[in-house]
């Protein structure tokens, strides 16, 4: 699978907050994963998704005194590893967990260690949504658990849940490659308690769940919350990401139609970890 990498390059005073702009509206068009540069940041998508007018079109586009330039090319699946081992550096998160890949060396001891294979799917900790789901699944107790792991991309927050004690984890994303990944990386953390299928939120049926896990991003919450809450066990945990801060106010909205209340959230750099309790 070939994905388009997107080099926006931007000229503005606030620099930053341009960036998260553009990264929120990115992300509704269905852009996966993003690199922040000193002049802008480049996002991958998936060819077969990739409209450049759509990209054009943006709202970001129309800010007075702004200039955004787009440029994109092909990467190709082979390429991919190679782009991801020249910028994936070792991520720790609280002092207690470590995400790091096979050919990282010398790296610090810590109580929970979780190796990736840092390939096309999203979910190494480095974006604040995935580091923050990671931080959030800190607090909580996993021991003796059923987990639901939704748009798993690595792996990484359903690996983090069996080495904490989960009884087992089921981890669906809707990407081969990202179902890929995730076996094998199951396999290297040696996590036999973790089953991975390729799908959505309608694969759920009959299952029941004490924690449901879903970094995905605000529009598909939105839409599957109602799938989670006939899965999500009574006094359930639901921890969510993918979310800015200014998205919680309609998250905890939806959660409230099926009687799961909002926490507490972890937060940094305007992105969010929620998480909610199901009464």
């Amino acid at each position: 699978m070939n994905y388009i990498e997107l080099l926006c390059k931007i000229t503005a005073e606030n620099k930053q907050d341009i960036n998260d702009i553009l990264v929120a509206e990115l992300n509704e068009i269905g852009y996966e994963s993003y690199d922040q540069k000193e002049n802008g940041l480049n996002a991958y998508i998936k060819e077969e998704l990739f409209d450049i007018e759509k990209v054009k079109q943006l709202q970001v586009n129309e800010i007075p005194d702004i200039k955004i330039e787009y440029t994109f090319e092909v990467i190709k699946t082979q390429n991919w590893n190679a782009v991801w081992e020249s910028n994936f550096e070792p991520i720790l998160v609280d002092d207690l967990c470590l995400i790091k890949a096979p050919f990282h060396k010398d790296t610090p001891k810590t109580k929970y260690e979780i190796i990736i294979e840092p390939k096309m799917s999203f979910g190494t900790g480095h974006h604040e949504t995935t580091y923050l789901m990671l931080k959030t699944m800190l607090d909580h107790n996993f021991e003796d658990t059923n987990v639901l792991d939704m748009g798993c991309g690595t792996g990484v927050l359903g690996i983090l849940a069996s080495i904490k004690g989960a009884k087992e984890v089921t981890a669906i994303d809707i990407d081969e490659w990202a179902y890929n990944n995730t076996i094998e990386n199951i396999e290297k953390n040696n996590c036999s308690n973790i089953k991975v299928y390729i799908g959505d939120a309608d694969l759920l049926k009959e299952q029941q769940f004490d924690i449901i896990i879903a970094n995905i991003n605000r529009n598909i919450l939105l839409n599957d919350i109602k799938h989670y809450a006939k899965v999500l066990k009574k006094n359930g945990t639901l921890l969510l990401s993918g979310l800015y801060s200014k998205d919680l106010d309609m998250i905890r909205k939806e959660t409230s139609l099926y009687n799961i209340n909002y926490i507490t959230h972890h937060e940094k750099n305007d992105w969010i970890a929620a998480t909610f309790l199901k009464k």
